[in-house]
């Protein structure tokens, strides 16, 4: 287990470092020109994929009490990969998924209750008035790649004509390492499962 801890916990130091710089440095919604296809844009949202929300406090709470399930069901999944010896490539992206989870479950139980979100004013850690409650916290984002934007030609079906980015989405390092995890999974899925890929054939 020595590989996964150190690449879980290298992943929650740097996701976790990041995003308290920017939450105790940047005004919500500042941002930063890093290239012309690459920028540091701060916003929070309820952790659901392209800041979606549902059900309020309570969908919140649902949320992050479905996640800490989750994370279980991951950590048993990573333990039991290596007690199996399961191939190294399987290992490595267990352990991301993990690491990804955990450092978005850390912004929905905890920040709600250690930072505040003042008007005009970057936040402040350990906040005498924070801005939430346990299990209700916002989970940060910063990383923007709008890599092209422009106006869609007229005949492309639904978006045509309009303006469009791509890619507009803002995320973090525990979503990246995710997304990462899950493109190795699809991309080397024979080297992952060659048990399951032979017994298929």
């Amino acid at each position: 287990m020595k590989k996964p801890i150190i690449i879980i916990i290298l992943i929650l130091l740097i996701d976790q470092i990041s995003k308290i710089y920017i939450k105790t440095n940047f005004l919500y919604g500042e941002e930063v020109l890093v290239f012309d296809w690459f920028r540091i844009h701060f916003i929070e949202n309820n952790g659901m994929a392209w800041g979606a929300e549902f059900g309020g406090k309570t969908g919140k709470l649902f949320l992050t009490v479905f996640r800490l399930f989750a994370i279980t069901g991951i950590g048993y999944w990573l333990y039991s990969s290596v007690k199996k010896n399961a191939p190294t490539i399987l290992i490595i992206t267990i352990s991301l998924i993990f690491a990804g989870a955990m450092g978005n479950i850390i912004d929905s139980v905890f920040y709600g209750v250690i930072f505040d979100t003042p008007r005009n004013a970057v936040a402040t850690l350990f906040a005498d008035k924070p801005y939430g409650t346990l299990f209700h916290g916002k989970v940060v984002d910063m990383l923007y790649f709008p890599i092209w934007s422009g106006d869609l030609p007229g005949w492309v079906p639904f978006w045509g004509g309009k303006p469009f980015t791509f890619f507009n989405a803002i995320f973090n390092i525990a979503d990246a390492s995710i997304s990462i995890a899950v493109g190795i999974l699809i991309f080397f899925n024979k080297k992952a499962f060659p048990k399951e890929t032979e017994e298929n054939n």
